[in-house]
């Protein structure tokens, strides 16, 4: 196998594990994220665009109803101290990877804002109580609760002692009104079933998911995706994806690329027909979950993706690799090619175009 087969095998592989080439895809909100484990969800709408780029034809109110309904997917603070959506049966052993590490990654900014431990114990039973009164609330309205202990309202203050109660497990995002985020009891919106992984079995477990929704890839690239300690990285590497590894998960540039593990193919078999083509929300996972971007996002182009400023541009893939970028004004969707778009592909991401305002039409 050349290095040009390699590269583009490697590619196809991860984008298939994603559900976003050869003809993968979900069928239902809850089936694309067990499959991809998160969606990045730090903008509403860009996680609601990465459940339906990843499924057969699940409308806006079908995501929603997963979020609210079913309840089967929830959001939270996790990877990287940001927002995901993840499995709702995953949340509590995740709080208890990330919650006291993304605790402490925010102590600094807790005394910039005089935050002191005992304020957010206090804030934590303030929240609790008002929720538990007066049913899901929004940031605005849990300001004005806090404002009663001292809260400035306006200010990041408010923001940072709602995510610590978060955090701590007491409240979760509940469901939006008018297009405005809640909070919720956590114990009322997702009922405990078990105790779930603890300790090193939870950091194992999340290498292991890591490694089946996005591989091929590496223990480097799962401590690049998490966030955790390389050697905490490592360690868990060892005792999930490597321990579980069968012969037949060879990734196929093992020799070049190291120690990979794969990920999972098709639901149903059989590549598409013609380029595969995606409109990737930005900030999607696909593009932050490994160290090499160049798989993905050609490096002549790479400017166009990450101008800058934390700001992650929504791409157009053809089989798991970006030739544009896209953007919408309002429900219309606008597409800019890297290169020059042949009849045949421009005629496919037409198509796809087409279905992303349709996905937001319905979604008002």
């Amino acid at each position: 196998m050349t290095t040009k087969q390699t590269i583009r095998a490697l590619r196809l592989a991860r984008a298939r594990a994603q559900a976003l080439a050869g003809g993968v895809r979900e069928h239902t909100a809850a089936g694309v994220v067990r499959r991809v484990f998160a969606i990045q969800a730090q903008d509403a709408v860009a996680a609601d665009l990465g459940v339906r780029v990843r499924a057969d034809d699940v409308s806006a109110a079908e995501v929603r109803a997963a979020y609210e309904d079913e309840r089967s997917i929830a959001t939270g603070w996790f990877m990287r101290g940001t927002l995901h959506t993840v499995p709702a049966e995953d949340l509590r052993w995740l709080l208890g990877v990330f919650g006291a590490r993304n605790e402490a990654a925010n102590a600094r900014r807790y005394r910039e804002l005089d935050l002191d431990e005992a304020l957010r114990e206090r804030a934590a039973r303030v929240i609790r109580e008002a929720v538990a009164t007066h049913g899901p609330l929004t940031r605005g309205e849990l300001a004005e609760r806090l404002a009663a202990i001292g809260v400035p309202p306006s200010g990041q203050a408010p923001f940072h002692l709602i995510r610590h109660a978060a955090l701590v497990g007491v409240v979760c995002h509940g469901p939006r009104r008018a297009g405005e985020g809640t909070f919720v009891l956590l114990d009322d919106w997702i009922p405990a079933h078990g105790r779930g992984p603890q300790g090193d079995a939870a950091a194992a477990e999340l290498a292991l998911r890591y490694a089946r929704a996005h591989g091929p890839a590496d223990a480097e690239d799962f401590a690049h995706w998490s966030g955790l300690p390389l050697s905490l990285a490592r360690r868990a590497w060892a005792a999930g994806p490597a321990k579980t590894r069968r012969p037949e998960d060879a990734a196929p540039d093992e020799g070049e690329a190291g120690d990979h593990v794969d990920g999972r193919g098709a639901v149903g078999g059989g590549d598409a027909v013609g380029p595969d083509v995606r409109l990737l929300p930005a900030y999607d996972d696909y593009l932050l979950a490994y160290r090499d971007r160049r798989l993905v996002v050609p490096p002549a182009h790479e400017r166009d993706v990450w101008p800058g400023g934390g700001v992650i541009r929504p791409v157009v893939l053809a089989d798991g690799v970006a030739v544009g970028t896209w953007g919408r004004k309002g429900r219309e969707v606008r597409t800019a090619a890297f290169d020059s778009w042949g009849p045949s592909l421009a005629s496919v991401i037409e198509k796809e175009s087409l279905a992303v305002s349709e996905f937001l039409s319905g979604g008002a």
